[in-house]
């Protein structure tokens, strides 16, 4: 029978019993299991191994790995390289290192220098059981740092005492100077706050940071302690201001991270209880009163460092708080406790108390906190903690939170957390929007937010399943996008002239084309559209806030949110203004709103309910059947994107049926709130104006004609339980008058379209309206008798206000009504101009010398946006990607946008008398008053020189304020014939006529047509060619002794006798806006059926370039000196560009002559390069002799004092990369085609003058040196003074080589280009002979410069050249000269020369 192995049996005992059990073939009564792998999700552990090692084989474990998909793998096993068809023994053989390759590897440590010790003795056979109180009780501080067991503690206890003893035993052999190392000192210990006496008496011996692992040798522990006692010796021999020069320089080249952490080593030491019993030495007093008065020093130092660089007040006040006591603990730690038998103070810090903030104010930038509500807290502030705003941040000191804390704490687990985060965002992005940070914070807390992803943390929240944080995102999210004051703002402004069309909302395109499309064909290049896709939806939220939610798909989250979830009114309004916002946006984004599916659907079924039941209270818990008056407003501002959105809203969901309702219901019997009940009543009249906008919907009108006839006669009897239910009334019947506006203009096309229809021939043309004529006359009697209530209205001061607000929509409507009853086929011209007489002398009259208007008047400059720009300025943060237009700081500062606007009633008025005059053109002088007010001509001559910015937050109250400025000149070019004081200020409406044809926006092209066609090129508004003044600028130019063109005054006589010739030249040259001018009258005058949109144009500057004069001469450049190539000879141009390039330049010195104003936004750089484009046009149209006399005119005004010193080639003129490249271009065009032109030649010396770069110079002298020979100005013919080229002396020494080079070489001579051989002269004279301090090299080039000029053999050019004074114009050779070479120049030569000669010599 086999027996068990014991333990004394040799390996080679039990190699023999188990090849006897294998021989005998018994089982193993030990089964070895190998338990699967739970994170690799084996099914079994081992493999069967056939080699040679000593393997464990598993019955019924097959010999394939199972096919089994492990369920997670870690990282190393991903990584680990597998090979199909290899099996388990080769990986194991591949992978598996043999026992001996780990053997060879163990290196032994050496012991030699370890002390042998023997055991313990004692008198008990077994060891005392341990006892969890024994280990507390014996030598608690003794036992070792780490998580130890017990057991390992006992025993290093025990080991402990043993070497103690021992230590006792020996310590008569022992040196007496290391008995005192219980104090050690180094300079990195002493860098901490102040430590108690007893502190300092209680280190234990050694060295604090040095521990000895590390290094290479055997015996560590004594080499540390010899490094120790080497440091101590040397802090022995010094003094203590040594140790404190030493202590500075360790602070100064130190890391402070590094210094904190020794502080903290420090901190954290225990000393030895031994320790405390040792009396204290005197080199211990030494070294503890050097250690103290050392971090008393470094505090100090390190405290005023502080101070000078932070604060401004108390510099004794600590900043830094001590570390915590134990005994500061609000709970006391218990050493039963377990794993609390050492305590980590440093990780109780957040227990104590907190300190209070520091009351010193510092000019270090702070990082901004916020309470709840949003507001900014202050850093000195202290405030209670009970408020809820400490948290366990960077600075728990500090109340409020963060946005960076803030963040975080919006993707918290807890529902509390995240609502309360998201609601003070909400709260932080409306303060900032109302521009409460501008001046307490640094930089734009918006951009900081949508660059930290602000927008996608709301869309993840808008998707969480909490009600109350979805309900928190959808609070932000309209805090983000939607401003109240701009919707009031355009609310208001509806019901003015052309008050329903608006700007998109679009950010300003940037040009960001790709520069490997640059040089692909246009066939290759990538579309918009497929840019638009390939962007993430970080860079499409970054460039436009809108569509960024668009993309990620925030449409139909809200529908969901709105249809499934039902939430509170407040969500629900919310989420409405959200929608109006997004409409106003673009029409593509109001076509994404009505094709998102079940959105409008749900919008107008649960908040537009044809029938209600009536709220119980005035704030309802639900507002689902309800109607809702932010619902209407989406579906009129939806509607106003374009026909086609308002055809939709009316016919497929429903909209004439609401229009229906909400039109014929009073507001007093729709069983809701009153002011509700009017608001839903005046959107839904806007939503039925809208529609009529567009020709549609009238039918409605002859339904509904009874009910708004009623509602228009009690519109002047206004009356109202409160203020602001009155006002509510009044934008009721605003929006009343605007449908009716509406509707007869569309029945003023009625006819025109049925002519149209007929004569048509397959052509395209909109069908004619429902609605005629015959259905609106009835309504002129009852506004004119409405009208004469509110004039009459205007003397008492109860209703004065309400009168001034209704009377622009009256005035309005009246003007609609005649201007379309002219074109009627029932017009009575005698009974109208009876009407018009009538009207004039019962309403006009009275109401422009009554003092309510006057006061309007003369409040035109102060709240004028073109006179004072700052009115505009938005004051609050401004995001690129999310434009608006910021009213809150306009309707704070000025009554322009609200409704007693300044502008309203002016432009109404102003609106209806250009009509009347144009009807009844004996009525014109009656209103000349209003034109010869002093307000009105104050006014006008304030915007002369306006230089107005162009954005989103000026643009829609500009526009408003051109249609003034358009109106008063147009009734002022009429008054200008009939009326001579009114002539007499003729020239202060054309000065701003030309002016406002530069500030005309998008939408208003067909103001510049009007401005074009009848002010700007209208000889009555230019008085200065009957008056003489041709011949007095004919006189101001005699002082020319050589006259290279005709006088400017019969240049100037002969560009008036040609003004309707121009005005075609420019007209013609605006032919590619004539879709954009069309389309812009069809709104001006009323021909609703051919809108297409009440959005204008994209936002993206003026309709005209500030430059348009120009426009003629850049066109022609275009159309051939750029597609020739550029440079480029042009044999042939095309019909009539000799007279148009002649009556552009006739057009400009008009305006550079008498009108010099208008072109003072054009830089100078600009004027001279596209006055360029006469020589780059082609090779000879610069010299067609009325072309050449224009040029030359032009010129000589560009180089005037005045005008030469405010012209800068160094700034790249619009369009242009630089000046050099297009002189570039002219120096090609002149080698080729000049012919030595004066003209050309001129304007090829202006760039070459000295203050401007060297590069223009260094490309004649070097790559066209050949263009010198025929540059032949001379001297009396250079329009610029001389000195303009010599002064100051050059300093590049290229370019003086360059002179000398062309000088000595012939390609410079006197008789060939005399300017520039004067120029040449007199820099190299300077040069050469200039004795100041320079470079080496600079000091070569002079010498052999001079060197070679002393052995020309040209003795002309050198005498020039050594002989040279100054420069003088008037003289032959453009300088004058020295008789003989003064005596400082002949000590300078003799010097070079003489020295060469010696060398020569020698």
């Amino acid at each position: 029978m086999l027996r068990r192995p014991k333990s004394t049996d040799s390996e080679a005992d039990l190699l023999r019993e188990q090849q006897e059990l294998l021989a005998a073939g018994g089982q193993s009564t030990v089964t070895v299991v190998n338990r699967p792998d739970k994170r690799r999700g084996d099914a079994a552990g081992a493999h069967e191994q056939k080699n040679h090692r000593d393997v464990v084989t598993i019955e019924d474990l097959p010999d394939e790995i199972p096919t089994l998909t492990p369920a997670k793998k870690s990282r190393f096993q991903q990584e680990r390289v597998r090979f199909e068809d290899e099996g388990p023994e080769e990986r194991l053989d591949r992978h598996d290192t043999h026992i001996s390759a780990v053997l060879s590897r163990i290196i032994e440590r050496d012991t030699s220098a370890v002390p042998v010790l023997l055991p313990c003795i004692t008198g008990t056979a077994f060891p005392k059981v341990l006892r969890r109180s024994m280990v507390e009780s014996e030598g608690q501080e003794r036992a070792p740092r780490g998580r130890k067991s017990i057991f390992a503690r006992q025993i290093g206890a025990h080991r402990s005492n043993n070497e103690d003893v021992q230590s006792l035993n020996g310590s008569e052999t022992r040196d007496q100077s290391s008995a005192s190392r219980h104090v050690g000192f180094s300079p990195l210990e002493s860098m901490e706050t102040e430590r108690p006496e007893s502190d300092v008496m209680d280190r234990v011996g050694g060295p604090l940071l040095l521990s000895g692992q590390g290094l290479a040798i055997a015996n560590s522990a004594m080499e540390t302690m010899k490094i120790h006692e080497e440091n101590q010796a040397r802090l022995q021999t010094m003094s203590q201001s040594e140790i404190l020069e030493e202590q500075r320089k360790l602070l100064a080249q130190l890391d402070p991270r590094l210094v904190d952490f020794v502080r903290s080593r420090k901190a954290q030491r225990t000393p030895g209880s031994e320790s405390s019993s040792k009396p204290l030495q005197k080199d211990d007093f030494l070294r503890y009163s050097t250690s103290t008065e050392l971090d008393h020093t470094i505090k100090a130092q390190e405290s005023q460092r502080d101070t000078m660089e932070d604060y401004e007040e108390d510099e004794n006040q600590l900043v830094v708080q001590p570390p915590i006591r134990e005994e500061e603990l609000p709970i006391k730690p218990q050493k039963v406790w377990l794993h609390m038998d050492k305590v980590e103070l440093e990780k109780l810090e957040w227990t104590r108390d907190l300190p209070a903030p520091s009351r010193l104010s510092t000019k270090k930038a702070m990082q901004a906190r916020f309470d709840f509500a949003g507001t900014l807290i202050p850093a000195t502030k202290d405030l209670p903690t009970h408020l809820g705003l400490h948290h366990h941040g960077e600075e728990p000191e500090l109340a409020g939170y963060s946005l960076q804390e803030l963040f975080l704490l919006s993707r918290s687990q807890l529902n509390q957390q995240r609502n309360l985060a998201i609601s003070t965002l909400a709260n932080v992005l409306t303060k900032a929007r109302a521009g409460e940070y501008t001046s307490s914070l640094k930089g734009s807390v918006l951009s900081s937010l949508l660059d930290a992803g602000l927008l996608f943390l709301l869309r993840f929240s808008l998707d969480d399943g909490v009600e109350g944080v979805m309900s928190a995102a959808v609070h932000a999210l309209r805090a983000l996008l939607v401003s109240s004051d701009d919707e009031e703002c355009l609310d208001n402004a509806s019901s003015w002239l052309l008050g329903m069309a608006t700007f998109p909302l679009l950010p300003t395109a940037l040009e960001d084309e790709d520069e490997e499309d640059e040089c692909l064909d246009e066939a290759l290049k990538e579309t918009a559209k497929e840019k638009e896709e390939k962007k993430t939806d970080h860079d499409v939220a970054r460039q436009d806030v809108v569509k960024g939610f668009l993309r990620m798909q925030g449409l139909p989250r809200l529908r969901y949110i709105l249809e499934v979830l039902r939430p509170s009114p407040r969500v629900v309004l919310d989420i409405l203004e959200v929608l109006i916002r997004i409409a106003r946006h673009s029409t593509a984004a109001a076509t994404q709103i009505l094709n998102c599916p079940r959105l409008m659907e749900t919008v107008i079924s649960e908040f537009l309910p044809i029938s209600w039941t009536p709220a119980v209270s005035q704030a309802p818990s639900s507002l689902y059947g309800l109607p809702v008056a932010l619902a209407m407003k989406l579906l009129r501002v939806l509607a106003s994107a374009g026909r086609h959105a308002c055809a939709r809203i009316l016919n497929s969901l429903g909209g004439k049926e609401l229009l229906s309702r909400f039109v014929v219901v009073d507001p007093s019997e729709m069983l809701l709130e009153a002011g509700e009940a009017l608001r839903c009543t005046t959107e839904a009249l806007r939503l039925f104006a809208v529609a009529a906008g567009y020709g549609q919907a009238c039918s409605l009108y002859t339904d509904l004609y009874p009910v708004l006839v009623k509602r228009l006669q009690a519109g002047n009897r206004p009356c109202a339980s409160s203020e602001a239910v009155l006002f509510l009334e009044l934008d009721r019947i605003r929006a009343l008058l605007v449908l009716l506006t509406q509707v007869t203009q569309t029945a003023g096309c009625h006819e025109e379209l049925q002519r149209g229809l007929v004569s048509a021939q397959g052509t395209e043309c909109p069908p004619p309206p429902p609605v005629l004529w015959s259905h609106v006359t009835g309504l002129q009697p009852t506004v004119i008798s409405s009208l004469k209530d509110c004039v009459r209205a205007l003397d008492g001061s109860a209703q004065m206000s309400s009168a001034l607000i209704l009377l622009p929509s009256y005035l309005l409507y009246v003007e609609a009504y005649y201007s379309q009853l002219c074109v009627q086929s029932s017009f009575q011209p005698v009974q109208c101009l009876q009407e018009l007489e009538s009207l004039t002398s019962d309403v006009l009259l009275p109401l422009i010398s009554h003092q309510a208007m006057q006061n309007m008047a003369s409040s035109f400059r102060s709240s004028s946006v073109i006179c004072n720009p700052g009115l505009s300025a938005p004051g609050v943060e401004v995001v690129p990607s999310l434009p608006g237009l910021f009213c809150s700081r306009l309707m704070s500062s000025s009554t322009i946008a609200g409704p007693n606007s300044p502008l309203s009633l002016p432009t109404a008025l102003l609106y209806l008398l250009n009509t009347i005059t144009s009807i009844h053109k004996g009525l014109i002088q009656k209103f000349s008053r209003l034109i010869l007010s002093d307000a009105v001509l104050g006014y006008l001559r304030s915007c002369i020189g306006a230089m107005p910015s162009v954005s989103h937050m000026s643009a829609w109250i500009l526009r408003h304020e051109h249609h003034l400025l358009y109106l008063l000149l147009r009734l002022a070019h009429k008054l200008v014939p009939v009326d001579p004081e009114v002539a007499k200020h003729a020239f202060l409406f054309h000065q701003v006529s030309l002016a406002l044809l530069s500030w005309l926006l998008p939408g208003s092209e067909y103001l510049a047509h009007e401005l074009m066609s009848v002010l700007t090129f209208s000889h009555s508004l230019l008085p200065e060619g009957g008056c003489g003044e041709p011949e007095v600028s004919a006189l101001a130019e005699l002082q020319l002794k050589e006259r290279t063109s005709p006088a400017v005054g019969v240049l100037l006589r002969d560009a008036l006798h040609h003004l309707p010739s121009i005005r075609g030249c420019y007209l013609t040259h605006l032919a590619h806006m004539e879709p954009s001018v069309l389309s812009s009258r069809d709104r001006y005058l009323g021909r609703n059926p051919f809108v297409s949109s009440h959005l204008l144009p994209e936002l993206t500057g003026p309709s005209l370039p500030s430059d348009w004069p120009f426009l003629p001469l850049i066109s022609l450049y275009e159309r051939t000196g750029q597609s020739a190539g550029g440079g480029q000879q042009v044999e042939s141009l095309p019909a009539g560009s000799v007279q148009s390039a002649t009556h552009c330049l006739q057009w400009l010195l008009v305006l550079e002559s008498w009108r010099e104003q208008t072109l003072t936004a054009v830089p100078p750089v600009a004027k001279l390069a596209r006055l360029a484009c006469v020589f780059l046009c082609s090779s000879d149209l610069f010299l067609e002799r009325p072309v050449q006399e224009l040029t030359w005119a032009l010129f000589r005004r560009l180089t005037r004092p005045a005008q030469l010193e405010a012209l800068d080639l160094g700034s790249a003129p619009p369009g242009l990369a630089s000046f050099h490249d297009l002189y570039s271009a002219l120096l090609a065009q002149y080698e080729a085609v000049s012919f030595g032109d004066l003209l050309f030649g001129c304007f090829m010396l202006l760039p070459l003058q000295r203050r401007y770069s060297v590069t223009m110079r260094l490309a004649v002298f070097g790559e066209h040196v050949g263009m010198l020979r025929s540059l032949g100005v001379s001297l009396q013919q250079l329009p610029v003074p001389l000195e303009k080229f010599t002064s100051p002396m050059e300093d590049s020494l290229p370019l003086l080589r360059l002179y000398f080079r062309a000088l000595v070489t012939g390609a410079l001579k006197r008789n060939w280009c005399p300017v520039l051989y004067a120029v040449a002269v007199a820099h190299l004279n300077a040069f050469i002979f200039s004795q100041d301090a320079v470079a080496e090299e600079v000091e070569a080039a002079r010498r052999s410069l001079l060197r070679k000029t002393y052995y020309m053999t040209d003795e002309v050019l050198k005498n020039h050249l050594l002989l040279f004074w100054q420069p003088q114009q008037n003289s032959e050779l453009g300088f004058s000269t020295y008789e003989q070479l003064p005596s400082i120049r002949a000590r300078r030569l003799e010097s070079i020369v003489g020295t060469v000669q010696k060398g020569g010599e020698m």
